[in-house]
């Protein structure tokens, strides 16, 4: 075993403190001001989830089923907690114990490290390659907006890459650990959807080590690598088995899945989510060169040029004459002339961009042509709806794809690329020196890159820079909007320019042959401002609230007065029916989360949304009619909210309750005519049911007598009690899922019938008898507990791993 000098590990221990200055200083006061980010998404986690965190504070247990969103559905993306503790101490240890959601970018340096050193990247390259994977716009963006799992996922991409490469290049025992340990943080994070990016990433690496290894005739030592990855992938998976289990097993039942409703254009059923939905964020043919040239499509839509007193724009409005009109005309200033309803330009740096295209011609060919590759198709499918032919195809063929939204996500690929093949490259340089060749490389990177920006610089004027909104808007308007919407290309583009220049000077005359730590020092300290300052144009102090503000939504007076009912029941929000802010407090119709039960998202589009509108035609008119709006009323809507007064709470006197006894049942035979007839019937007195699913011994109570009383209650399980003088079948308020519920009659199991297309039914027997709803699903009960064996059988593995690669070195 070589003895480990300090000298072996001070660049490392170099790198993990520039890493922490540097992640201090960027939210610096996350650290200081005692605050913390303003998450609009978190936000709206927090609220959501406050019965099932209030559940684990007082008991200790989890509540597994989410009653205060959306009628009801599994807890699983909502807020569970698995007993994965071994891999949340292997995130912690790597993170240094920093602040969450924070950490997320310092793990995405420490990983983009280890990944460039395994690519064989000396460390002081990887550090300013590191630095600029963590601080692209790209990883801020995400983490402003709240979406820690998404930017946590991207955070251990190049772990796991690394492990991966460290496998194919004789290191097999450490690539074991390493890949099982990236994976299996990688998947807690449970985004699937860049697990998803990560596999395309890995799958054309290994088609391109296949065909090195077919042409070098060393399939077995391929297929013996193969072997190690496949078992390092089944530890991380197991890791993650219960909550993989669980969302495998939702996703065929939410939004996400096929639907069961057959449609009148194809004669099929739909599967996945709508394409106008998942394709709604779609980058515009010339949208990714933002990643060179930020302000190329005005920057984010957020920004107002109306902001700017030294805009031609604002000058345009304080000149018009007409304060009405341009204060309406202020609304239609943001700079950005892109395709999306809602964007920020996502960059990662000119220098980095020069630096990989530089790559393209210097690295190792197997290597420039995976990460070329890979790049080029996360742009193709990054366009979606501005490339039908390709992404609608691969969205109805390729497997699992039409379960995602937002494609232009997919840019994490190339933002994975470009600083690893630019340092590649530029470590390649450093070993052979700057020779006649590779001048030659550097002036055509040159003229790729820093002709471009010249050629956007010179030529802006040749864009429209228009919107097709705008088309009605005053001509003089237009014209200074155009004219600043060109001046923020044209700047960013020389200063891109100059990025690229500064950096191809000190090759060309080959500084870094003269004085390697000065050129370092250069690239890392200008890379950085690079992407800083840009970050720095859409992470400003506004992003930042104090601790204190954000741990509770404060109850409204119209929220204290709905609470004054002790009864269990459920409030519409028909002011905003996707806020998360009613079921802080309140069992809600309505809530917030991208994934939803699919059957209740068709109730909702085809009559939840319009007995809504209909409700308020009517209270407009001063004459609610409450009985006319069944499906309302099934879901044992007892209060509509509009607004944080009293005055804004209105009673349903209506409401059918908890449970009630129905006199009829209308038998259908699909799931089509169960929502239609579920939306005319009146819910009170009849139940929907699909009689080709279910079966039922048309046990029908006429006694107006009978009763169901809800007499305890916890979010994973109902008690009530039931008394009729005869037997009848009873319709519960309550969101019917197939996997999980049990329903016992005295202690005695009995099958749960779905009616209403959404609740669900019992057929009960005569007399007084206690009825119980249980939520016990197997990916909980069974897959936690696998997943804390492995979770400890992974840290054995990992360490054993990291022990024999040391004794070995």
């Amino acid at each position: 075993m070589k003895k480990i000098s300090f000298s072996d590990i001070l660049p490392h221990v170099l790198a993990i403190v520039v890493f922490l200055i540097v992640t201090i200083s960027f939210f610096n006061p996350f650290f200081f001001e005692n605050k913390t980010l303003n998450q609009n998404d978190i936000t709206q986690f927090i609220w959501g989830s406050q019965e099932l965190r209030d559940y684990r504070a007082e008991t200790g247990d989890e509540g597994l089923w989410a009653g205060t969103m959306f009628s009801g559905m599994p807890a699983y993306l909502v807020n569970l907690d698995w007993s994965d503790d071994v891999v949340v101490a292997i995130k912690k240890t790597l993170s240094l114990f920093l602040p969450h959601p924070i950490c997320n970018i310092f793990l995405a340096f420490i990983s983009y490290y280890i990944m460039l050193l395994a690519f064989r990247v000396r460390p002081y390259l990887a550090i300013a390659g590191a630095l600029v994977f963590g601080l692209s716009s790209y990883m801020i963006i995400g983490l402003s907006a709240g979406h820690n799992a998404r930017i946590g996922a991207i955070a251990f991409m190049p772990l796991v890459m690394a492990g991966i490469h460290l496998a194919f290049t004789n290191r097999r025992i450490l690539g074991l650990g390493v890949t099982a340990a990236g994976l299996s943080l990688q998947l807690r994070e449970n985004h699937l959807q860049i697990t998803y990016y990560l596999m395309i990433i890995v799958i054309v690496y290994g088609i391109i080590q296949l065909v090195e290894a077919i042409r070098e005739k060393k399939l077995v030592e391929f297929f013996k690598t193969i072997g190690i990855l496949v078992g390092a992938a089944a530890i991380a998976v197991c890791t993650f088995i219960g909550p993989l289990w669980a969302i495998t097993e939702f996703s065929k039942y939410s939004t996400r899945g096929q639907s069961e409703l057959k449609t009148t254009s194809t004669n099929t059923y739909g599967s996945g989510l709508p394409k106008s939905y998942a394709f709604a964020y779609s980058n515009g043919i010339f949208e990714p060169l933002t990643a060179l040239v930020p302000n190329f499509y005005g920057g984010s839509s957020f920004s107002a040029l109306v902001n700017d007193e030294k805009s031609k724009t604002y000058q345009a409005l304080v000149n018009s004459g007409d304060q009405n009109m341009a204060n309406q005309l202020a609304q239609r200033s943001s700079s950005y002339w892109g395709d999306q309803p809602l964007s920020a330009p996502y960059y990662e740096g000119a220098i980095v961009v020069f630096l990989f295209v530089l790559g393209c011609f210097i690295v190792e060919k197997k290597y420039w042509i995976w990460l070329v590759t890979v790049s080029g198709i996360a742009i193709a499918m990054s366009w979606g709806d501005s490339f039908q032919s390709f992404n609608y195809f691969i969205f109805d063929y390729l497997p699992g794809y039409n379960k995602f939204r937002s494609v232009t996500f997919v840019m994490v690929i190339v933002f994975f690329s470009l600083p690893l093949l630019g340092m590649m490259g530029l470590e390649s340089i450093l070993q052979t020196g700057v020779t006649k060749e590779v001048k030659r490389k550097l002036i055509i990177a040159f003229g790729l890159t820093g002709g471009v920006c010249l050629l956007f610089f010179v030529g802006a004027s040749a864009f429209s820079y228009a919107r097709p909104n705008e088309a009605n808007l005053p001509a003089w308007f237009l014209n200074a909007l155009h004219s600043d919407r060109e001046s923020l290309l044209r700047s960013d583009a020389f200063r891109s320019l100059a990025f690229i220049t500064s950096i191809f000077i000190l090759l060309y005359f080959d500084v870094p042959k003269r004085t390697f730590i000065g050129f370092v020092a250069f690239l890392i300290i200008m890379s950085t401002i690079d992407v800083v300052v840009v970050d720095k144009r859409y992470f400003t102090e506004a992003n930042y609230q104090r601790k204190t503000n954000m741990t509770k939504f404060t109850a409204t007076a119209a929220d204290e007065a709905m609470l004054q009912d002790k009864s269990y029941h459920r409030v519409l929000n028909i002011a905003d029916f996707y806020s998360a802010a009613t079921s802080q407090f309140h069992n809600s119709l309505g809530g917030y989360n991208g994934v939803r039960l699919k059957r209740y998202q068709e109730l909702y589009d085809s009559a939840i949304s319009v007995q809504t509108e209909q409700l308020i035609e009517t209270l407009q008119k001063g004459a609610p009619e409450f009985k006319r709006f069944g499906v309302l009323n099934m879901l044992n809507t007892k209060y509509f909210v509009y607004g944080p007064d009293v005055s804004n709470v209105i009673p349903n006197p209506a409401a059918n309750g908890v449970a009630w006894f129905v006199k009829n049942v209308e038998e259908v035979n699909s799931p089509n005519e169960e929502l239609i007839k579920t939306q005319s019937v009146n819910t009170k007195e009849v139940a929907v049911i699909d009689v080709s699913k279910f079966k039922t011994n048309h046990l029908l109570t006429s006694d107006s007598l009978a009763s169901i009383k809800l007499i305890e209650k916890k979010p994973f399980w109902l008690k009530y009690e039931s008394q009729t003088s005869q037997a009848g079948l009873a319709v519960f308020s309550e969101i019917y899922y197939p996997w999980g519920w049990h329903a016992k009659i005295d202690n005695v199991e009995a099958p749960i019938m779905r009616a209403n297309y959404v609740l669900r039914a019992l057929e009960l027997p005569k007399g007084t008898h206690t009825i119980e709803f249980v939520f016990e699903p197997r990916p909980y009960t069974v897959g936690n507990k696998i997943t804390m064996i492995f979770g400890w059988i992974l840290l054995l593995v990992l360490l054993g791993s990291l022990g024999y690669s040391l004794r070995k070195q």
